[in-house]
């Protein structure tokens, strides 16, 4: 699928479509069941053109099966990521092994804190067997594409804010939630479930940004926003000289 927005953006990585679907890919990466692995870097791969896809029993670890929208993976293993998003310690596991996690992740005051941040979350299940990641450029429109995910620098950001509101005049056109650098897939699976749905911007992660240059954050859309915002490029700034002269600095 061809995307008017990458090109006019002059992107460095490309735009992956996020697919649900029933059907295993044919080819593509991965994770083995039961082994840890980080989901952000496999969708990272994959904004380098290759195919990634996930399942209930190969997402990597309780937070990417809860990015991913495989429902509240943190409770079904018994996971205590209240302590790892807080104060760390040992807990123990479903399995019987200690689960050491030093001075833990400091993102919270509290394991409370986590808490009331687990209460907000919004906890998805998708409905199909496998959700694959691919370059946009490889799907067609016929394919169930559910979400379009961005990697991009603060101009192209920029940009991408303001065309999703060009059809609708909002003032919220994206939001920016904290969580796992994998999460923003499912803070847009709950987009997509409202009448307007908004861009999420993601990758603040602390522990994950150490993946990607200093300058970048993500973006993720539901398709119909995405779509939306494919047909306002011939008629947006981005054919404008203010456009040109940010696009000269790329």
């Amino acid at each position: 699928m061809r995307s008017l927005i990458a090109e006019t953006l002059a992107v460095k990585h490309v735009p992956i479509a996020i697919v649900l679907t029933d059907e295993e890919p044919a080819h593509g990466t991965q994770f083995k069941p039961g082994r840890f692995g980080c989901v952000a870097s496999m969708l990272l791969a994959s904004t380098k053109g290759r195919t990634v896809y996930f399942d209930r029993e190969t997402f990597g670890c309780p937070g990417g099966g809860v990015g991913l929208g495989f429902g509240d993976c943190y409770t079904r293993a018994g996971f205590p990521i209240e302590r790892l998003l807080s104060i760390g310690g040992t807990a123990q596991l479903k399995n019987g092994q200690d689960y050491d996690m030093g001075e833990g992740e400091r993102f919270h005051r509290s394991p409370s804190v986590t808490k009331q941040w687990l209460e907000e979350f919004p906890f998805r299940e998708i409905p199909t067997t496998y959700l694959v990641a691919k370059p946009l450029s490889e799907v067609t429109q016929e394919d169930p594409i559910a979400l379009v995910h961005w990697h991009v620098g603060p101009d192209q950001l920029s940009a991408l804010v303001t065309l999703a509101g060009f059809e609708r005049g909002t003032v919220e056109t994206a939001v920016a939630p904290w969580g796992a650098a994998c999460q923003s897939i499912a803070f847009a699976l709950s987009e997509s479930e409202r009448a307007h749905p908004r861009g999420v911007i993601g990758f603040f992660d602390i522990s994950r940004r150490h993946q990607v240059d200093r300058d970048i954050l993500s973006f993720t859309v539901p398709y119909a926003l995405h779509a939306e915002m494919e047909s306002a490029v011939p008629d947006s700034f981005l054919a404008t000289e203010a456009w040109a002269k940010l696009k000269e600095r790329q």
